[in-house]
């Protein structure tokens, strides 16, 4: 069997570093894990995605319909990526947007995130407030490790928790681990399914 997962968000948020995660977790569970990377034109606030599939898989990119999960770090980055999923995908969203530069400055319309959850009906959709969660666990930039708390907690996430936790054990320093486990417990908590 085979996981299609795909990460989306902007520069800056951590996107790359928790699919790196997602990827050492996989190999640390003996599963074939293979991934594809898209940097935005910024390195900062750019658009990042990630596809990767986990299981019996030769290629990382994936096709329209084909996504079973995706991880939007970003609301509209999330939407986005719809066009990739079916019927019963999961789509993980943080509800906190990241205003683009042009939205700023009036030259173009953000769109509310309550309106785009709402197009997003008839998906299993977990909204969760990640960035907020990061904030109370002790510093935001931890809000990508909230959201692998949340996608650990899905019913068709083919990895166990636990090594996704010896996964950021070996990919984060040391002296940050406790912060992030918290983050990551606090984001496994806050997925309602």
């Amino acid at each position: 069997m085979t996981t299609s997962i795909i990460f989306a968000g902007v520069g800056g948020q951590g996107v790359l570093t928790a699919s790196s995660i997602v990827g050492k977790a996989a190999l640390l569970s003996g599963i074939n894990v293979v991934m594809s990377e898209v940097h935005g034109m910024a390195q900062r606030g750019g658009i990042v995605v990630t596809e990767m599939k986990i299981g019996d898989a030769k290629s990382p990119l994936i096709g329209r319909g084909e996504a079973d999960i995706v991880v939007g770090f970003e609301p509209v980055e999330a939407y986005r990526a719809l066009s990739k999923v079916h019927e019963g995908s999961y789509v993980i969203v943080n509800t906190e947007p990241i205003i683009p530069i042009t939205a700023s400055l009036g030259d173009s319309p953000y769109p509310e995130v309550s309106k785009l959850l709402e197009n997003m009906k008839g998906l299993n959709v977990i909204p969760i407030e990640a960035t907020e969660i990061a904030r109370r666990a002790g510093d935001s930039i931890t809000t990508n490790i909230v959201m692998l708390g949340a996608l650990a907690k899905l019913p068709i996430f083919p990895l166990e928790k636990e090594k996704i936790k010896e996964a950021i054990r070996q990919s984060i320093s040391p002296r940050y681990h406790e912060l992030n486990f918290k983050a990551f417990e606090m984001g496994y908590e806050a997925a309602k399914l």
